[in-house]
């Protein structure tokens, strides 16, 4: 699968979808549903107790995901990385989210995500 040759938009098709999961599950603090879309390299970073200290520390500290607005998307061969612009409830200002996308298997799956 070569990114370059998608447009943004069929990135975005299929990133959106994986993004929105990450955060409905990290909100509920769901790990099975949270790595449902992660690379096995992931699933071996993003235990149940890493996920469970995670969310309580910014669920605490900046509350729970809201509005999210695409800053840009960056294609390479056998990737595309994905940055939001990501707000809080609690937490005044502008904070950054981040996705990997890639594809393994036959299915895109995360191989890394970060809000900060």
């Amino acid at each position: 699968m070569d990114f370059q040759e998608m447009s943004e938009e069929e990135v975005l098709e299929i990133a959106n979808p994986i993004m929105d999961n990450l955060m409905d599950a990290s909100t509920r603090i769901d790990h099975k549903a949270h790595i449902q879309d992660f690379t096995e390299r992931m699933k071996k970073i993003v235990t149940e107790d890493y996920l469970i200290n995670v969310c309580e520390q910014y669920q605490l500290e900046k509350g729970f995901f809201a509005d999210r607005q695409l800053v840009a998307v960056f294609r390479r061969p056998d990737s595309a990385a994905i940055v939001w612009k990501q707000s809080f409830t609690k937490a005044k200002g502008e904070f950054v989210a981040e996705m990997l996308l890639v594809y393994q298997d036959g299915k895109y799956l995360c191989d890394h995500a970060m809000v900060f």
